[in-house]
């Protein structure tokens, strides 16, 4: 172990998922997991309590979501260095991520080896975009400013799921659902759902997963 390792905060509500990194990040010489959580609203208490160098950051979470808990950690700690560690790719979450003030931006099927280099130029000052998450916010700044909640319904549409299905998954009224559909539809030119789903995919809004 190095005599000044770089401290690190995985935060993410899967237990396989974070326990995984957990494990990983340990076997380097030079790097320590200081503290771990399970949602937003954990995660900006346990930075308050363990100040880390990188925090590893996931997007959807119970309690609170890493994108605000991205804004709340920076807002107190202008200097916190964060990397955002998902399996989301549409360009609406990169996007969100990076103006809420995350340095980095990581698909969770990541090698382990990028992973560390990511860590070790974000604690160095550096930011870490790979091309294919840099292509994707390219795509975003030339389409549609969709919200946040209307990517996930149109997910959701894209997956095949109902009115009825969205909203349970959203935990939302399906009244909700229909406003967030028409102005999808609105905001994209399209007529219908499946319009919708073809051009979301075909601009790289949305992903099949």
């Amino acid at each position: 172990m190095s005599d000044n390792p770089i401290k690190i905060m995985v935060i993410d509500d899967q237990a396989v998922v974070r326990q995984g990194f957990v494990a990983l990040i340990n076997t380097v010489s030079d790097m320590v997991v200081v503290a771990e959580g399970t949602d937003g609203q954990e995660a900006i208490e346990l930075y308050r309590l363990h100040r880390p160098d990188v925090t590893l950051m996931d997007l959807r979470m119970p309690q609170l979501g890493g994108v605000e808990a991205i804004i709340a950690i920076r807002k107190e700690f202008s200097a916190a260095r964060l990397i955002v560690l998902t399996t989301y790719d549409g360009d609406e979450d990169i996007y969100r991520s990076l103006q809420a003030g995350a340095q980095g931006y990581l698909l969770k099927d990541v090698f382990f080896e990028e992973l560390e280099d990511a860590i070790r130029k974000v604690h160095a000052g550096s930011r870490w975009i790979p091309a294919q998450v840099a292509e994707r916010l390219a795509e975003r700044m030339g389409s549609s400013d969709l919200t946040g909640r209307e990517i996930e319904v149109l997910q959701l549409i894209v997956a095949g799921n109902s009115n009825k299905a969205i909203a349970n998954r959203l935990n939302i009224s399906e009244a909700t659902v229909k406003s967030h559909i028409n102005s999808i539809l609105n905001k994209l030119g399209v007529s219908d759902r499946t319009q919708a789903a073809t051009t979301a995919l075909q601009r790289g809004l949305v992903h099949l997963r």
